[in-house]
């Protein structure tokens, strides 16, 4: 399983780079959901099925989707753990932030 390192901002959105954004929704959308104490993003098909997009944010192809409207309130902004979950087929994301973080 990959394990990436996201971040969720003070406005809700959540930074990933251009490689997993490729990867894992390549037609730049997804639906968000709760599931324990997991942000769940699963992959949608494209825009027609509705969903959250992604924006890129750089040259880079880094992408950020807007997650404040799902994530309960308060939510404090930090870096979370992420995996790819190959059996699901969705990114799971920790709720709670991560003490570890990049610079």
């Amino acid at each position: 399983m990959e394990n990436w390192l996201l971040e969720l901002t003070t406005h809700g959105y959540l930074h990933m780079p251009a490689v997993l954004a490729e990867r894992y929704f390549p037609s730049g959308v997804l639906v968000a959901f709760l599931r324990n104490n997991e942000i769940w993003l699963a992959p949608l098909r494209g825009p027609a099925a509705g969903g959250l997009l992604l924006k890129q944010r750089n040259a880079r192809g880094d992408r950020s989707v807007l997650l404040s409207e799902v994530l309960p309130s308060p939510t404090p902004p930090g870096y979370r753990r992420a995996v790819w979950d190959e059996e699901q087929g969705v990114l799971r994301i920790a709720r709670d932030p991560t003490l570890e973080h990049t610079s």
